[in-house]
C-alpha cells in the first residue's frame, strides 16, 4: 500500500486476497464461525501515521507479507484471511476508537496490534472486554496481557530487556554510574527505566541522576546539562526514535561523548536520519538483528525486501510473527469463534518465529532472548545475545 492510501485512509485495498481497509472499513457480516464467505476477517491497527509512523508502517507491511503467503498457500481451511487496518495515530483515545470500529463494523474475529504500549493498553481494554483475541507484536510493557486472558504479546517485556541493557551496561560496558532520561508521558519508557534502574542498582551500579521530559518538550539542553554534570559513563533514554535523534544531537553539541542506551524503541531507519552520526557508538536492546545468520531471519529478509524494496526492521519481524502465529492458532482452533482462536493461541509452545522460538507463558508472554545492536557509523550492528540477564556475561 503506498503511503498516499495510508495518509488517506480511503477505500480498500485488495491485494492477493488480503484486503486492507482504511479508515472507513465497510460492515462485513461475519457469521459466528469467525469468517464472511471465503473469507477469514482479522483486524489491525496501529500508528500508520504520526510521531511512531514507522512503526506502523513496518508492522503493517509484514502482516500484509504474512498474509499473501498464508492465502498464497491455500489460506485455514480453505478460506482466505482478510486484514481490516485502522490508524490510530499512536494515540491511545484513537486506538480505543479504532478497535471498537474494527470489531463492532468490521466484525473481527481478532486483533493484531498495537506497537506503543500505551496505545495497546486502550485497545486491549476493549478486546478483553469484547472476548476478542488480541496479539500485540511488540508492545513491552507488562501491564497490556495483564488486561485479561485475551491479550497476548509475542515480544518479550520491559523488565527482561530492562535488565538485559543493566547487564549490558554494566559487563560490557564496565560502567558503574549510569543518568536516566525518561519521557513522562510514555508507558513504555516509564517502566524501562523503572525496572533498568532496578537491575542496573542491584549488579551494584548507581544511577547518577534521573530527569525527565514530556512528550511535547523539543529543547533538552537544561536537563542534559545537569546529566552532563553528574558526569555519568552512560546515559539510558528509553525513548522512541524521533525523541532520541533530537536528544543524542543536543547531547553531542554540549560535549557529552558517553554511550547513550535505549531499547527496541529505538529501532527505525529515522534514528539513523535524522540524529545521523549523533548515534554512533550507541546501543539498543532489540528483538532481531537484521544481519543475522539464522536461516528464519535470511528468508524474512529476502521475502520482504523481494515485496517492499527496503531491509526490514525488527517491529515488521514481530509484527510477521505475531500474524504467522495468530495463523497457526487459526489452524490448530477446534473453531474460528473468538474463545477458540484464544485459546489455540494460550497453548502456543516452540512456535519458529523469525525473532526466535516462541513459547506464550501463563502471562501471556513469549519468553525469548534479547540482542544488544550497536550503531557504528551510521548502521545497525548485531553485538550480542543476551539470554539471562540475571548471569553474568561470562556464563551466558
Amino acid at each position: 500500500m503506498t503511503s498516499l492510501l495510508r495518509q488517506l485512509c480511503a477505500a480498500s485495498v485488495v491485494l492477493a486476497g488480503v484486503f486492507i481497509a482504511g479508515c472507513k472499513s465497510p460492515t462485513s457480516g461475519a457469521n459466528s464461525s469467525g469468517s464472511s464467505g471465503n473469507d477469514i476477517l482479522v483486524g489491525e491497527y496501529g500508528s500508520i501515521t504520526g510521531p511512531q509512523a514507522t512503526f506502523g508502517q513496518s508492522t503493517q507491511d509484514a502482516i500484509a507479507l504474512a498474509a499473501d503467503q498464508l492465502n498464497q498457500a491455500g489460506g485455514i481451511n480453505g478460506k482466505k484471511v482478510k486484514i481490516f487496518v485502522q490508524d490510530d495515530q499512536s494515540l491511545p483515545a484513537n486506538a480505543v476508537t479504532a478497535v471498537q470500529y474494527l470489531i463492532n463494523n468490521d466484525h473481527v474475529v481478532s486483533v493484531l496490534g498495537e506497537v506503543a504500549s500505551s496505545a495497546s493498553l486502550a485497545g486491549g481494554k476493549v478486546c478483553q472486554q469484547a472476548g476478542i483475541p488480541m496479539i500485540s507484536p511488540s508492545s513491552t510493557n507488562t501491564a497490556v496481557t495483564q488486561l485479561g486472558n485475551y491479550i497476548f504479546r509475542v515480544c518479550f517485556i520491559d523488565p527482561f530487556q530492562a535488565a538485559v541493557m543493566a547487564r549490558f551496561a554494566h559487563d560490557s560496558l564496565h560502567a558503574t554510574s549510569v543518568a536516566i532520561f525518561t519521557n513522562n508521558d510514555q508507558a513504555y519508557s516509564v517502566g524501562f527505566s523503572q525496572n533498568f534502574k532496578k537491575a542496573f542498582t542491584a549488579m551494584g551500579g548507581t544511577i547518577a541522576i534521573e530527569k525527565s521530559y514530556s512528550q511535547s518538550d523539543t529543547d533538552y539542553r537544561g536537563a542534559l546539562t545537569a546529566i552532563q554534570q553528574a558526569n555519568p559513563q552512560a546515559i539510558l533514554i528509553p525513548g522512541y526514535y524521533n525523541d532520541v535523534a533530537a536528544i543524542a544531537k543536543q547531547a553531542r553539541a554540549l560535549g557529552i561523548t558517553c554511550p547513550l542506551l535505549g531499547g527496541d524503541g529505538w529501532d527505525s531507519p529515522d534514528l539513523i536520519t535524522n540524529g545521523g552520526s549523533a548515534m554512533n557508538g550507541c546501543y539498543f536492546s532489540d528483538h532481531m538483528a537484521i544481519d543475522s545468520p539464522d536461516p528464519n531471519v535470511k528468508k524474512f529478509v529476502a521475502a520482504f525486501q523481494a515485496k517492499y524494496h527496503h531491509m526490514p526492521d525488527s517491529l515488521a519481524a514481530l509484527g510477521y510473527d505475531a500474524a504467522n502465529l495468530l495463523f497457526d492458532a487459526m489452524k490448530r482452533a477446534k473453531s474460528l469463534s473468538p474463545s477458540d482462536i484464544r485459546d489455540a493461541i494460550a497453548s502456543t509452545s516452540n512456535f519458529p518465529g523469525v525473532t526466535g522460538d516462541i513459547t506464550i507463558n501463563a502471562d501471556r508472554n513469549a519468553d525469548k532472548p534479547a540482542v544488544i545492536i550497536k550503531i557504528d557509523n551510521g548502521k545497525f550492528v548485531y553485538d550480542m545475545k543476551i539470554k539471562n540477564p540475571n548471569l553474568p556475561l561470562s556464563q551466558q
